[in-house]
């Protein structure tokens, strides 16, 4: 309905086109571009997905030292989220929560609300057979991989102490949800196609965690993220230039969906609310 469309700035990727003559033929892709494309008011949603407060680093230094990307987005909730989730909250989108870890969410309404509609829990995935083998080869990864052995019991402790951050706690009956079902329910309720994704992190969680876009996307849904509102897991190697959130940035916008930048997106959303009804609470 035109009367539902949101015009907005978008960040996109050219894929295209490769050229031979070149030494490096990917050099000569078109690469980023903006533009201004539409979204439909009552079929796009906002997501914010594991915006964890995870303590300080004296109550989980494991934590910390192994998951280096916590105070950025402790920065990221403090200085983006408030302007950006007053204009969702003042526009005609919905804002849903994705979360996980503990049970810090369980007495929120919109998880009540999407643990209805979704019914019972998900069958859980089938999986092969374990062997004494396998399980020395997780150990050694759990050692020397991710978190580490002397940060491990930090990782255990967390799901004591997570909670929201301030800045990204639902508001009243906002969705909130724990897995796909039930982020799929949701949607379905709402009628919603398009999810437009904050949170942490661009290349972990947000892509493959239960509610990421991998997901949804096989659900039909659209995936975008907005830029300033994510970070990502770096490395060694790129973690000076955050590198890692560059690389994820553009898998969303060749794999999924938009990327938008946050002022943009905020400044269409009050436009859009001069010309657009609010939905019935």
């Amino acid at each position: 309905m035109p009367g539902d469309e949101i015009a907005v700035m978008a960040n996109y990727y050219q894929q295209f086109d490769a050229d031979y003559s070149r030494k490096v033929p990917g050099a000569a892709f078109g690469g980023w571009r903006k533009g201004e494309i539409t979204l439909s008011a009552s079929h796009t949603a906002a997501v914010v997905m594991h915006a964890w407060d995870c303590g300080t680093f004296e109550q989980v230094p494991g934590v910390w030292r192994s998951c280096e990307y916590v105070p950025r987005s402790v920065r990221i909730a403090q200085t983006v989220f408030p302007p950006l989730l007053t204009a969702i909250r003042k526009s005609p989108l919905r804002l849903f929560h994705v979360v996980g870890g503990g049970d810090y969410y369980k007495e929120c309404p919109g998880y009540r609300r999407a643990v209805k509609l979704a019914g019972g829990p998900p069958e859980p995935p089938l999986q092969v057979e374990s062997d004494p083998v396998v399980q020395r080869l997780r150990q050694f990864r759990a050692d020397n991989v991710w978190r580490g052995a002397h940060n491990n019991a930090d990782g255990a402790k967390l799901s004591e102490i997570l909670d929201f951050l301030p800045e990204a706690r639902p508001e009243g009956d906002e969705g909130v949800a724990e897995d796909t079902p039930q982020l799929l329910a949701l949607c379905r309720e709402a009628g919603v196609n398009h999810l437009i994704y904050a949170g942490f992190a661009i290349d972990a969680c947000l892509l493959m965690s239960p509610g990421g876009m991998i997901d949804m996307s096989r659900h039909g849904v659209m995936c975008s993220a907005i830029r300033q509102a994510v970070t990502a897991v770096e490395n060694r190697e790129t973690a000076r230039t955050e590198a890692a959130k560059e690389l994820g940035l553009w898998r969303v916008a060749v794999m999924f969906g938009f990327v938008f930048d946050a002022d943009d997106l905020t400044r269409a959303l009050y436009t859009g609310i001069r010309d657009i009804d609010f939905r019935a609470p």
